[in-house]
């Protein structure tokens, strides 16, 4: 039987404590600083404003750059009389497959009513009845419609235009646009005291401040970017993670990354292989009878395209103006939505399961619906058990993708309740109403991140946690759809709550020692290159040591001059080098962690593993059992 006492990952690289940068040229004071603008940092920032902070907000693009904006599916809470906290707490559990930490769960499921209401107060407008009642869908996992969307599938940006604006009318809440946090800053006794910054813009290239602070907030989002394949925007690294790591902090679960299964396959796209365009790819068949019967009056990937314009007029044009400044108030359009344009860099377009969960289905190459008999909830069941069933069966198939099917649905249908993923298919060359939707898993949500307690408190004094950067227990293995904007809601009140109790006061802020290091540019396409190959949706011990020896050589070339992008490829290197050494010591199958070499779950690794980076930057490992 498999034991958590395994041996340490060879090979992986050593891990800068501080990233090489100049000394802080110009300081500001704020009560508290908040890394990161999406729905964790800005409802952290209004929730601590009504406590009686100043407030900092730095986000390293526009403010509405982050992940929120592109969320699809919706809020996942007990608005129906006949739903329970209890069922969407069983629900999670058993997404999380024995990791989720009970007293996480409990608080998330019960407060998050509250949250929503707090939205609904902000001028978020939710989907509702003709008779005023909030509109409930279900996603992957849900046993009960507990999801609250706006604008059909564009839940995150209209979410996102509600913060914003609210944040824009404090005038106590100041935002710094285009800033990359370097490292904490802390005080003699440790407790974290601000950060080092680089704005772009401000003085030369390596010209770097400081933001001086009572408490410093992580809410940097993700770290989809340390693949080739993923639904994340650019920005999302790893940012928190990275810095949290070198500030002694404790990381947790990080093995856990889930792939959505469903994005929209795009030919020639980094990590999804080569091909012709997507209106050339054909499936190997045409009508199937009984259950699997195709409709007879369409046409698959043949006839009339549509361009990205709507019919009918403006309605997929841009309603993304720019951020808004100053004393412009003027409101953003109420249904705010994504550019359906494809996405920058290398962010996949993403295919919300909330199709799947008003009936849409997914077929092989042959047409069958493999989710049949695979699991009760066949095409809703959990992500981690749908992106293995789909990455099995494209490599059964020699496949780059395969296919949803969603023609049954009706026209109605899909362009009022998921315009977005219509212009974005369509924008591609797929009509979802007439053809097959080609789709693959990429990665899309990390379940760990930096180690918190019940109020978004690390283990760094000071030093809190929200949001994707945040691990806080209540995901466990495997993320259950639409409870992340949930988490980041409830404990974006929880840390303000406890800030108001605790007032910290630290000392002055030290410089901080040594020297630093960065990596070379060049490094950023060979990583994700090799985390895609070897610690993505299938691993393996083989696999994992290769791509550990890939980060080592990557981690030898130090010889890049201090700047963003060496900055960032520092901050890719780290997060890459403990998904690997966590992905390598759990030996076993659990949620959306898969080891091919070991492709069932022990009661032996029931429980987490904690990283932290040594004074000499070695990656370090601490098992600790569930309760």
């Amino acid at each position: 039987m498999n034991t958590p006492a395994a041996e340490p990952l060879p090979h992986l690289p050593r891990l800068p404590r501080r990233l090489r940068a100049e000394a802080p040229s110009w300081t500001e004071t704020t009560d508290v600083c908040v890394i990161g603008s999406g729905v964790a940092g800005l409802t952290c920032a209004l929730n601590l404003r009504r406590a009686g902070f100043h407030v900092t907000v730095v986000t390293k693009v526009h403010i509405d750059d982050g992940s929120t904006r592109w969320a699809q599916g919706g809020v996942a809470a007990v608005l129906d009389p006949l739903d329970t906290p209890e069922a969407h707490a069983r629900d999670t559990r058993i997404a999380g497959v024995g990791l989720c930490d009970p007293a996480a769960v409990d608080v998330t499921v019960t407060e998050g009513p509250a949250r929503i209401a707090d939205l609904v107060h902000l001028g978020t407008e939710f989907d509702r009845h003709p008779d005023g009642s909030l509109q409930l869908t279900r996603e992957g996992g849900h046993r009960a419609r507990r999801i609250v969307h706006a604008g059909g599938d564009a839940t995150g940006a209209e979410i996102q235009r509600a913060l914003h604006a609210a944040v824009l009318r404090d005038p106590w809440i100041r935002i710094i646009e285009n800033a990359m946090v370097l490292d904490l800053l802390t005080d003699a006794r440790g407790h974290a005291a601000g950060v080092s910054l680089h704005v772009l813009g401000e003085g030369v290239e390596h010209g770097v401040g400081g933001v001086e602070a009572r408490a410093v907030v992580l809410a940097t989002g993700g770290l989809g970017q340390i693949f080739q394949s993923t639904t994340n925007p650019s920005v999302s690294i790893g940012d928190g993670v990275a810095l949290a790591l070198r500030a002694g902090a404790v990381v947790t679960d990080l093995e856990f990354v889930q792939f959505h299964p469903t994005s929209l396959y795009v030919p020639g796209a980094p990590g999804l292989g080569g091909g012709s365009a997507i209106a050339g790819v054909e499936p190997d068949f045409d009508g199937i009878a009984g259950d699997r019967q195709f409709r007879d009056d369409v046409t698959t990937h043949s006839g009339d395209r549509h361009s990205g314009a709507a019919p009918g007029g403006d309605r997929y044009t841009d309603p993304n103006p720019a951020p808004l400044r100053g004393d412009q108030q003027a409101r953003p359009p109420a249904r705010h939505r994504p550019d359906p344009a494809p996405l920058r860099g290398d962010q996949q377009p993403l295919i919300s399961e909330a199709l799947r969960g008003e009936g849409a289905y997914l077929r092989d190459f042959s047409g069958d619906r493999f989710m049949v008999g695979r699991h009760e909830l066949a095409e809703l069941a959990p992500r981690d058990v749908v992106a293995k069933a789909i990455t099995t069966r494209m490599i059964a198939e020699g496949r780059p993708h395969v296919w949803l099917d969603a023609r049954h649905l009706g026209r109605d249908m899909l362009e009022e309740r998921f315009p977005t993923i219509t212009a974005s298919c369509r924008a591609l060359g797929v009509d979802p109403v007439a053809d097959l939707v080609p789709v693959a898993p990429a990665a899309h949500y990390s379940s760990g991140g930096v180690r918190t307690d019940l109020f978004g408190r690390t283990s760094v004094p000071g030093l809190y946690a929200a949001g994707e950067a945040a691990c806080t227990g209540l995901h466990g293995a495997n993320r259950l759809a639409s409870n992340s904007l949930l988490e980041a809601l409830v404990f974006a009140q929880r840390i303000a709550d406890d800030l108001a109790d605790r007032k910290p006061s630290p000392g002055l802020a030290e410089s901080p020692g040594g020297d630093g290091d960065v990596c070379s540019t060049t490094s950023r396409a060979p990583l994700q290159e090799a985390m895609t190959a070897g610690a993505g949706v299938l691993r393996s011990a083989v696999s994992l040591e290769a791509t550990a020896a890939s980060l080592t050589a990557l981690g030898d070339n130090v010889s890049g001059r201090p700047r963003p992008a060496t900055w960032e490829a520092t901050n890719l290197l780290t997060v890459a080098a403990a998904v690997t050494a966590a992905a390598h010591r759990r030996r076993e199958t659990r949620g959306s962690h898969w080891r091919e070499d070991h492709p069932d779950a022990s009661d032996d690794w029931l429980g987490h593993l904690c990283l932290s980076i040594s004074s000499d930057g070695e990656l370090e490992t601490t098992w600790e059992p569930t309760a």
